[in-house]
Order: structure tokens, then C-alpha cells, then sequence
């Protein structure tokens, strides 16, 4: 059965290694059936939460930028994946944010049930990107039908595209092709 796959590129930079990453993923899952949106947070006008609460009352943020848009598609996303880039040890600061005004989601009917982390970073090894997971299953934690269904993470790369050979661009693939 096709799923409804929504994967959110949270790097600012163009040709990053992340979002290469993510591009093999949706590769993988559209090769696999399912219907696929990217979203870039790149071009994107991002404000922070206040911590006004509005929204767990509302199911609506009082901010009026494009978070509004791409927490609607979470919404009804069957599967999420969220692709970001490493810096100190944690995932990128616009995609915290974006989390933190997904707050909406908190009580909704959402549709996510599988959500993925798939990450690059310049420094290697399992100890890079595990706080960076440990932060988005805090985020998880908050939604009880979701799970971390799994991680890709590419270390040793940091130019733009220098992430083009590297295996991890398979895994991507694999795991978007292997979404059941």
C-alpha cells in the first residue's frame, strides 16, 4: 500500500550533503510506490515559538509564516523524514525550531506514524549524530502513535556535494525503498 511520505531538508545551503541525502531517500521511496513531497526549509520564513500555548487550544499558531503550511503537511504525512546537518553534536537550529512550532500536531488527529533522521556532518563516528537522534525522540515521545523507524547519518563530508559516492547515499535509498 503507498504511503504518503513527507520529507523536510532542514540545510540552508545549497547542494548540501544533507539534502543529497534526502533526495536519495525520496528516490528509493518513489522507486518503492509511495507519493513523496520534499520540503526545503531553505527559502522558508521561520519564526521562533513565543510560548503562548494558543495552539493547543486552537490547532493553529498565531505566527503567520510558512511553518503554518508545512506542519499541515505533517499532519497528514503517513511517514516523516527529517534530514538536517550536524553542528556541535545536534541537529541544525532551524529545524528545532520547526519542532518547536510543530506544537499544533500536539493534540491533532495527526497520520505520522514512522518518522526517520537522516543526517551529514564533517566529523565522524556513532557519538556525532546520537544527541542530535536523542533530541528528535524528544519530540517523538510527545506523539505516542510515532516511533524512530530509522537513521542514516553520513560523517567525514563537509563541502557542498562532497557526500557523492559515499554509501551512506544507499542506505538512503534503501531505507526510503524499503518503507513498508
Amino acid at each position: 500500500m503507498s504511503k504518503n511520505i513527507l520529507i523536510i531538508s532542514t540545510s540552508l545551503r545549497f547542494n548540501s550533503n544533507s539534502d543529497l541525502l534526502a533526495q536519495s531517500f525520496e528516490k528509493g521511496a518513489l522507486e518503492a510506490g509511495h507519493l513523496v513531497e520534499r520540503v526545503t526549509l531553505r527559502d522558508k520564513t521561520i519564526q521562533f515559538c513565543k510560548g503562548c500555548l494558543s495552539c493547543v487550544k486552537t490547532q493553529k499558531c498565531v505566527i503567520h509564516d510558512d511553518v503554518n503550511e508545512i506542519v499541515e503537511k505533517m499532519k497528514e504525512a503517513n511517514v516523516l523524514v527529517f534530514s538536517t546537518p550536524i553542528y556541535y553534536y545536534e541537529m541544525c537550529g532551524q529545524m528545532k525550531t520547526l519542532l518547536d512550532r510543530a506544537n499544533p500536531l500536539f493534540n491533532a488527529d495527526y497520520k505520522f506514524r514512522d518518522i526517520y533522521f537522516i543526517a551529514s556532518a564533517a566529523e565522524d563516528g556513532d557519538h556525532v549524530w546520537a544527541k542530535a537522534v536523542n533530541g528528535l525522540e524528544g519530540w517523538i515521545d510527545c506523539f505516542e502513535k510515532s516511533h524512530l523507524s530509522g537513521v542514516v547519518f553520513a560523517g567525514g563530508v563537509t563541502d557542498p556535494g562532497e557526500i557523492q559516492g559515499h554509501q551512506s547515499l544507499k542506505r538512503a535509498f534503501e531505507m526510503g525503498k524499503n518503507i513498508r
